[in-house]
């Protein structure tokens, strides 16, 4: 397996988590990817052609992916205002799925591959370009997930709706309207996200905001299909962000 990541700073940061790449030269391999909080845009490319680019939804359970060998993906991980302000629809139709998007989209088709941080630029400048023709962009919706992703989900309800002025009844109606789940899934999702890491280095037990260990062990069963115990002996690397964790 090789995977490499590029962060984003400044105000695209805002929408975007990372750019990543990842390749399996040598055999084909499955995978469980755990639900994290984002969605992403993915380029497969096969003999340095792109081959297909396909939209995830947002995933609130563990999701088992083939990947064929002698196949590169490149992926945008996005939060979830890009939803509305990038691609402009609801992800609530294609929750725990993906769909297709045209070959040509973002301009891409006969682009070089083999240069990641080249691709990344050029990516990166279509989406700001795309931004900046947007009239405005609701200060409430970019309130909230910036205190959504920054507090990793552990703020309540009524704590956002006060530092957003935006009612709690409201939030979560637009949560269920573009995503297909509630606010509170949502933040539970950052929650089990944020511990990875942790898992990944063998601590197994809550670090923060969970009543005790059997809570912290339920929780985290809830989203990820499994025990953090199971989750750090990763047997034949099956849960993929856990793996690229310990290499990044």
């Amino acid at each position: 397996m090789e995977y490499r990541e590029n962060k984003i700073d400044g105000f695209l940061s805002n929408f975007i988590r990372c750019f990543w790449e990842f390749e399996t030269p040598t055999k084909d391999v499955n995978y469980t990817i755990l639900p994290d909080g984002h969605f992403d845009l993915i380029f497969e490319i096969r003999k340095n052609e792109l081959s297909n680019i396909s939209l995830t939804g947002v995933w609130t359970k563990p999701i088992n992916v083939q990947i064929d060998k002698d196949t590169k993906l490149i992926g945008i991980r996005f939060k979830l205002i890009a939803a509305e302000y990038i691609f402009k629809q609801s992800m609530k139709n294609i929750l725990n799925t993906t769909t297709n998007f045209s070959i040509d989209f973002f301009a891409l088709k006969n682009f070089p591959f083999n240069d990641f941080d080249l691709l990344t630029d050029y990516l990166l400048k279509k989406i700001n370009y795309g931004l900046k023709k947007l009239k405005e962009i609701d200060s409430r919706k970019f309130k909230l997930f910036e205190l959504l992703y920054e507090n990793k989900g552990n703020l309540k309800v009524n704590e956002l709706a006060e530092k957003t002025l935006w009612s709690s009844r409201q939030i979560n109606r637009y949560f269920n309207a573009k995503f297909g789940f509630s606010l509170k899934t949502f933040s539970n999702i950052l929650k089990c996200n944020s511990t990875y890491r942790q898992i990944a280095n063998g601590k197994l037990f809550p670090q923060q905001d969970y009543f005790d260990q059997a809570h912290f062990i339920k929780e985290i069963k809830k989203y990820t299909g499994t025990t953090p115990k199971e989750l750090y002996k990763n047997e034949n690397d099956r849960f993929l962000q856990l793996s690229t964790l310990m290499t990044s």
